[in-house]
């Protein structure tokens, strides 16, 4: 049976002895990554903005719609008994 050949380690040159090197197979944990933090700015935001005025302008719409029916038909939720009948003009003689 042929012996295998094996490269002369350096610890048969130095004299026999064996060291060791323990190594891991598993790799390193990887850093921490470092985040970095961002102040918010004060003060409403753009999104915030738009949302507190699409929210006013549905609001005076309903009104101004609800205002509208109860003047002229006497219907609405908030101005219903604000409807005033046309004035009857008598025919003139």
């Amino acid at each position: 049976m042929a012996r295998s050949r094996k490269k002369a380690s350096s610890s048969r040159r130095s004299g026999g002895q064996r060291s060791t090197k323990a190594t891991s197979r598993k790799q390193a944990a990887p850093a921490e990554a470092e985040v970095e933090v961002v102040e918010e700015s004060k003060g409403l935001g753009m999104e915030d903005g738009i949302a507190i005025v699409t929210a006013v302008m549905l609001l005076a719409a309903f009104l101004l719609t609800d205002h509208y029916r109860g003047t002229r038909y006497g219907e609405g939720m908030l101005f219903k008994n604000s409807y005033d009948a046309p004035p009857v003009v008598a025919p003139v003689e």
